[in-house]
C-alpha cells in the first residue's frame, strides 16, 4: 500500500482553503493534520476548531496526529470535530491499551505514535489492536528538520511484529519525507508516507505528491 498524508502543517494559514482544495484535486489520500500544545512539544500548532473547519472542505480522510499531554481528554473533541484516524504518542499516555479502545468506541481508526528513541517493540503486546503506527523520523515539535536515517530499520522491525502477529497495522512515517527517500521508505515496508514541506513548498504540489506515491 502507498498512501501519501500530505501534513498541513506546512500549508499555507492565510490561503488554507486553497491548499485544502489542491490536496482533494492531487492524488494524495488523507489529511494529516498536527495538534501541538506546547507542552508535549515545544511548539504550538492549531487546535479542535481548525480541525472542524478543514473537515468541512477536505473530501479525504482526517488523519490527526496529537502530539499533546493527556491526549485521552480529548479524544471524543477531535472525533465530534471530524476526524477519521487518531494517533497519540506512546510517551504521552500511561494506559496504551485503554485509549486505544477509547478511540475505537468513537468509531475511530486508533494509532500509536512512537518518537525517534523509543523502540518499536514496546507495542508488542498491543499491535494486534491497532489500526495504525506512526513512526517519528524527526523529532516532534517542528516541521523541515533532516530525515533519522535509523528509521529504515524500525520500519522493517515493526513490519517483521506486525507479520508475525498476523496483525493488520498500517506503518505511516513522518518527517523529513521527501521525493528522494520516498521509494527506499515503501521498500522498507512502509504504508502510508506524511509529507509536509516536500509538498507545500514545492513549485508544483500535485506533480510531487504524484512522484511521492511512485
Amino acid at each position: 500500500m502507498k498512501l501519501i498524508a500530505p501534513s498541513l502543517l506546512s500549508a499555507d494559514f492565510l490561503n488554507l482553503e486553497r491548499d485544502i482544495e489542491m490536496v482533494n484535486r492531487s492524488e494524495a489520500d488523507w489529511f494529516h493534520c498536527d495538534v501541538m500544545d506546547g507542552r508535549f512539544v515545544p511548539n504550538i500548532s492549531y487546535g479542535i476548531p481548525v480541525v472542524q473547519a478543514i473537515k468541512k472542505k477536505a473530501q479525504k480522510p482526517l488523519d490527526v496526529h496529537l502530539m499533546i499531554v493527556e491526549p485521552e481528554k480529548y479524544f471524543e473533541a477531535f472525533a465530534k470535530a471530524g476526524t477519521d484516524i487518531l494517533t497519540f504518542h506512546y510517551e504521552a499516555c500511561n494506559h496504551i491499551h485503554r485509549a486505544v479502545q477509547q478511540i475505537k468506541s468513537l468509531g475511530l481508526q486508533a494509532g500509536v505514535v512512537l518518537n525517534p528513541h523509543t523502540p518499536v517493540a514496546v507495542l508488542e503486546d498491543i499491535i494486534g489492536d491497532l489500526d495504525l503506527v506512526l513512526l517519528m523520523s524527526v523529532n516532534p515539535g517542528f516541521g523541515g528538520q533532516q530525515f533519522i536515517e535509523r528509521t529504515y530499520e524500525k520500519i522493517r522491525q515493526l513490519r517483521l511484529m506486525i507479520e508475525k502477529q498476523n496483525a493488520h497495522a498500517l506503518i505511516e512515517v513522518d518527517g523529513g519525507v521527501n521525493t528522494q527517500n520516498a521509494k527506499a521508505l515503501f521498500e522498507a515496508g512502509a504504508d502510508v508516507l506524511v509529507a509536509g514541506n516536500a509538498v507545500f513548498k514545492a513549485e508544483n504540489p500535485m506533480e510531487t505528491i504524484r512522484e511521492l506515491k511512485g
